[in-house]
């Protein structure tokens, strides 16, 4: 009898662990159907999500192009020139300027000491390996340290003319395409009305649809032509307050320049 018991104990037990397993089994695939299920679903989304993101760069490369055709392609040619150029020639002063910016105070108690330790041809040679139009300014004073100060001091302004026309170098380009393109712009503005008066003279009529594709003509190009300008005009501020900067940094360390030779030559 207590086999009998003890069997059908032990025959109990295996069942349920059977059991449980066969349920932990079931729980296990339902879960990876739910975890590929949800995996399904996020590469869905982020499939849909893509190609939601490269329809709208279409759309608005289709937008840019249609609203470009409709604008008149000569005179939106034009334009769009005007705007490649001024961005050439915006691109180039930007990178010229930050170039010719330097650290000018370093500069100077670079120079400073170099006097202090090797005269004025050790303070030379620290300007020629610096980079910047205020080492080439202190170069040229320096050359003519020997010439008393009010040489140097002549050599400094003059040099620093020099400096100053090639900082304002390729403004002027700039500034004629900011006029340009506005005025392109009106230019078109003023062909499109013409057009739609031409239209209204041929059809002897007044229509809403033989006035709009000029006047829309002339819309388009007109926010052409300022929208350049304005994109252009920012480059052109960002340089004139770069210049300015740089200039003010000229006349401050040139100043200073010519205090440490006057400290060199009294201590010689």
């Amino acid at each position: 009898m207590k086999r009998l018991f003890a069997l059908i104990a032990v025959s109990g037990m295996l069942f349920f662990m059977a059991s449980n397993a066969v349920v932990a089994q079931d729980e296990a695939a339902a879960q990876d159907t739910m975890e590929a299920a949800e995996q399904v679903d996020i590469t869905a989304d982020a499939v849909e999500e893509a190609a939601a993101t490269a329809e709208q760069g279409q759309s608005l490369h289709s937008k840019l192009k249609q609203i470009f055709i409709e604008g008149n392609p000569t005179f939106m040619s034009f334009v769009l020139i005007s705007l490649i150029l001024g961005l050439a020639f915006s691109i180039e002063r930007v990178l010229y300027l930050n170039l010719a910016t330097s650290n000018t105070k370093k500069l100077l108690s670079q120079v400073e000491e170099s006097l202090e330790n090797g005269g004025v041809e050790a303070a030379k040679d620290v300007c020629r390996k610096t980079r910047g139009p205020v080492a080439s300014i202190f170069y040229q004073g320096l050359d003519r340290a020997d010439h008393g100060i009010e040489v140097v001091e002549k050599s400094i302004i003059s040099y620093g003319g020099v400096q100053a026309g090639l900082l304002e170098k390729g403004l002027s380009w700039l500034a004629l395409f900011i006029a340009l393109a506005p005025m392109l712009g009106f230019l078109g503005t003023v062909i499109g009305m013409i057009g739609a008066f031409d239209a209204i003279e041929v059809a002897g009529d007044i229509s809403p649809s033989l006035v709009a594709g000029g006047i829309k003509i002339a819309l388009i190009t007109t926010v052409g032509g300022l929208v350049v300008a304005i994109i252009l005009q920012i480059f052109y501020n960002y340089c004139v307050s770069k210049i300015d900067s740089i200039i003010n940094n000229m006349e401050d360390a040139s100043i200073s320049l010519l205090d440490l030779l006057v400290k060199h030559n009294m201590k010689k």
